[in-house]
Formats: structure tokens, C-alpha cells, sequence
């Protein structure tokens, strides 16, 4: 499992450190900017690195099809299952790296301008977003990819993103405005468990589809 994990993080590593750079640009600009502008900026910021890090995540698996690393490393003593599995780990991995960078640049802003939300549960129900969104891609996109997306990876990144986003949407329709903040938690960290829950399943069918499939 170690080499497998390691082997996604150097498939995905050009393309990270890339995009690490643009999300310190763009947490400078969000520290050192006046927040009496909207808080669109920080939100965006927050919402961009943890969903950011996961896609990137997520399209690392392109260059294992071009390569056919996919399957050559079929013959060696790993098993199935533990490909799958080092996949769904690296997303949650490059997850907690993009919710560091939010982190660090909001609490930095607050610091700095003060809190720019009206809610003091704003910057929680963000990060339940952004966590969200980037879980439903990889429960979305990962049996997708191993049925039928080796060929068709862009399309399939595609669309788990935008379902993720729509099913977040539908879940922020559900949100009642009139709760207390202890009620806000609750409903975020209930939202986090099903996602989770819905992770895990989405990662024993995958096993299950990539078991069946022959090459």
C-alpha cells in the first residue's frame, strides 16, 4: 500500500506543485486584502483549495491510463483491492492538504481584517462544503472511471464534479435558515458522516467492478 500511495503522489506531484504555487499567490492576496470587500473572497479561496487539491487528485489517474502503468502494475504482487484503495486514500490525503492551505489563509484574514462572515458558523458550513463536494467527485468519479473511464476520464471528472456540486446545492436547499448554531454543527457533521458513509461504499463497489474486470 505504501508504494501505491507513493506512486499516486508523484503521478499528481507536477501538477500540485503548480497549483500549490497559485494557491500561495492567491492566499497573500487574501490575507493582505481589505476584507470591507465581500467575503466572496475568502469563501472562493477556501472552497478553491480543498475541491482544487482533490480534482487534481482525481485527473492524476489520466496519466496512469496514457502510461498503461494501469495495467502493467496488474502483474505485480499487489492486489486489486489495494489499488482502489490507495486511490480513495490519496484523495482524502490531498484533501487535508487543501483544507490546511484554507485554513491557514482564513485564519490568517480574520486575523488580520476580522471575521467577515454574519455567522459565526460560516466558516464550518464551508469547509463541510468544501469536503463535500470533493468527496462526492472521488464517490462519483472512481467507479465511473474503472467500469467505463479509462478513455473517457475528462468527461467523467466532468460530470462527478458538476453532480457534486448540484448535490451540495440540493443539500444547502434542505439547510434550514432558522436553526441555532448548535443545530448548524450538528447538520454539518451529519451531512460529513453520510458523505463519508457514501465514500466507503463508493470504494467497496469500485473494488468490486475492478475485481470483475479483465484487460
Amino acid at each position: 500500500m505504501k508504494g501505491l500511495l507513493k506512486n499516486n503522489f508523484y503521478a499528481a506531484l507536477s501538477n500540485m506543485k503548480a497549483f500549490s504555487i497559485i494557491m500561495l499567490l492567491l492566499g497573500v492576496f487574501v490575507v493582505v486584502i481589505n476584507h470591507k470587500i465581500p467575503t466572496l473572497v475568502v469563501a472562493g479561496y477556501m472552497l478553491l483549495g480543498m475541491i482544487g487539491f482533490s480534482l487534481i487528485s482525481i485527473a492524476s489517474l489520466r496519466k496512469e491510463s496514457t502510461a498503461k502503468w494501469s495495467k502493467y502494475k496488474l502483474t505485480t504482487p499487489v492486489k486489486r483491492s489495494a489499488i482502489v484503495k490507495s486511490h480513495f486514500l490519496s484523495l482524502l490525503l490531498w484533501l487535508f492538504i487543501g483544507m490546511v492551505f484554507a485554513g491557514i489563509g482564513t485564519v490568517l484574514s480574520i486575523i488580520l481584517h476580522g471575521y467577515p462572515f454574519s455567522k459565526i458558523t460560516d466558516v464550518f458550513m464551508l469547509f463541510v462544503a468544501g469536503v463535500v463536494i470533493s468527496l462526492l467527485m472521488g464517490t462519483i468519479f472512481f467507479p465511473l472511471f474503472y467500469l467505463d473511464g479509462e478513455k473517457r476520464n475528462e468527461v467523467y471528472i466532468i460530470l462527478s464534479l458538476i453532480c457534486a456540486i448540484k448535490i451540495s446545492t440540493f443539500i444547502d436547499v434542505l439547510f434550514p435558515g432558522s436553526m441555532n448554531t448548535m443545530q448548524i454543527v450538528l447538520f454539518g457533521i451529519i451531512i460529513l458522516v453520510c458523505v463519508l458513509f457514501a465514500f466507503v461504499l463508493s470504494c467497496l463497489l469500485t473494488v468490486v467492478i475492478y475485481r470483475k474486470k479483465e484487460y
